[in-house]
């Protein structure tokens, strides 16, 4: 007994004396994932972008990113988020919507709806705050710290959990504003010093709008690029300012591309021969180039048959029969009819009503769809341009960053492993720029603002409030409790053979 005792004495002295967070331990490098919306692969060719590029010398730097189809914003954030398709995620549309009452809800509204991002995959916010890589060394888990600003999803809670600190944009905000992005910026940067944050995830709306208002091959679309590499080299300023240069891995990316409209022989579902809409009870269009559509009891076939081959530009499937290459009908809120349109050409419903110049949503496969991928900091190697891999595949990797276990996802870590520094590469990594090898990688088999402070892994603390001022609603939180807490070698290619 008296062993017991004495045993049970120690135990508790050793975790009162030795029980650490792990975020607060010295070796663990925070992680920036940065999202700028729209950002085609090779925007950055028509445009001088010294930040960029200075990055991607400093880091590594992917030839370009195949999103998830469909290639809209909150669904493709969503795979960033989880490393799910969207069939296997569920959030397969920027607006909610309900089949039987015929209600939608737009992308601003839809950010809010917690059921529709809550499908029982966990985005990484909640991963890592309900778990870290190792246990504590008094056998105590303990979670890591994360913030969010205006990245999609971020408003929902997952499982009555919700990101611990945030910042939701107001509904008629600015995206395009360059001083709010360095308010943002800065926030970021005192969340990480002075709150400790250990993760983050900031979204910027930019050049997606640009691209949709003006064109893709536009002066305004081009002049945006230049702020984004502005925003880019004040980002990278603060990061050294804030001493976290050595400390911080830095990824930024994108959720899709854009494609030009193309304005003639469009496609307009109100004037094809036979079709009519009473023959539906609910249709989901004008909405780029997807649709979707549920058929009156009865009436399937006939509306499939008359809208199948009604323009060559439009693919028309029934759910069951839509390519699986796209791993996107696999799920209940999928309709039985699904409506797809080539490059360049939106779909129309009953009025034409959609009048950008500028377009996505189209298949994930065609070019100007691809997105950007680039990283920097203590865990990448420098210099390094890789060839190009699926977005399913980047969870993985912030998992691997943060040192957590990831949920079910359908990505690989061996993907992207390459980019990672190993045990013998860190004497390398300080190597001249122009030294600089590339490698490929080896492709898988399969392919006014709100703030919330929030405890992680469990409900809202009692105790923890914040309050909001200026236009970005900076958070001020007021603690009142303490917060409780194979790859064999890459190939190797010749620099002069890359033309990207």
């Amino acid at each position: 007994m008296k062993m017991l005792l004495s045993l049970g004495l120690l135990f508790a002295a050793l975790s009162l004396g030795r029980c650490i967070p792990l975020q607060q331990a010295p070796n663990r490098s925070k992680l920036l994932l940065v999202s700028f919306d729209g950002f085609r692969w090779n925007y950055d060719q028509d445009v001088d972008t010294p930040n960029l590029d200075r990055m991607a010398a400093d880091g590594v730097k992917a030839k370009y990113m195949t999103p998830p189809f469909i290639t809209l914003t909150s669904p493709c954030h969503f795979t960033l988020l989880t490393g799910r398709y969207l069939e296997n995620h569920g959030v397969i549309h920027n607006m909610w919507f309900d089949t039987k009452t015929g209600w939608r809800l737009p992308y601003y509204t839809t950010q809010g709806i917690s059921s529709w991002w809550d499908n029982g995959s966990l985005p990484i916010w909640i991963t890592a705050q309900r778990q870290a890589s190792e246990f504590m060394e008094c056998l105590h888990p303990q979670g890591l710290k994360t913030g969010s600003i205006h990245f999609p999803g971020t408003k929902a809670k997952y499982r009555g959990e919700e990101v611990y600190m945030k910042l939701v944009e107001p509904a008629l905000f600015n995206y395009s504003n360059e001083t709010n992005w360095r308010q943002s910026i800065d926030t970021v940067m005192e969340w990480f010093t002075v709150e400790n944050l250990d993760f983050i995830t900031l979204y910027f709306g930019e050049p997606d709008s640009a691209g949709h208002k003006f064109g893709p091959e536009s002066t305004q679309r081009k002049n945006m690029i230049k702020q984004v590499d502005r925003t880019v080299g004040y980002l990278r300023q603060r990061i050294r300012e804030s001493g976290l240069e050595s400390n911080l891995n830095l990824i930024i990316t994108s959720d899709h591309g854009m494609e030009t409209v193309i304005k003639s022989n469009e496609i307009h579902i109100g004037t094809i021969n036979n079709f009519t809409f009473k023959d539906l009870d609910f249709e989901l269009l004008d909405y780029g180039p997807n649709g979707l559509m549920v058929p009156k009891e009865g009436k399937l076939e006939h509306v499939y048959s008359v809208l199948k081959n009604a323009h060559p530009k439009l693919h028309v499937y029934k759910k069951e029969e839509f390519p699986k290459r796209f791993h996107y009908a696999n799920h209940s809120r999928i309709t039985p009819l699904l409506l797809y349109s080539d490059p360049g050409y939106v779909i129309h419903g009953r009025y034409k009503v959609q009048f950008n110049k500028g377009e996505h949503g189209f298949d994930n496969e065609a070019m100007n769809m691809k997105t950007i991928f680039r990283a920097v900091g203590p865990a990448f190697k420098k210099g390094l341009v890789v060839e190009p891999f699926e977005s399913v595949n980047v969870y993985a990797l912030l998992c691997e960053l943060l040192g957590i276990t990831p949920e079910p996802h359908d990505g690989s870590l061996e993907v992207t492993k390459p980019m990672l520094l190993g045990p013998t590469d860190n004497d390398s990594n300080d190597s001249d720029d122009s030294n600089a090898d590339t490698y490929r990688l080896q492709r898988p088999e399969t392919g006014t603002s709100s703030t919330v402070l929030s405890c992680p892994g469990s409900p809202r603390a009692p105790g923890i409030s914040t309050r909001t001022h200026g236009k970005m609603g900076k958070a001020v939180a007021h603690k009142d409790i303490q917060s409780q807490g194979c790859l064999k070698e890459p190939d190797r290619i010749p620099k002069t053979s890359l033309n990207y």
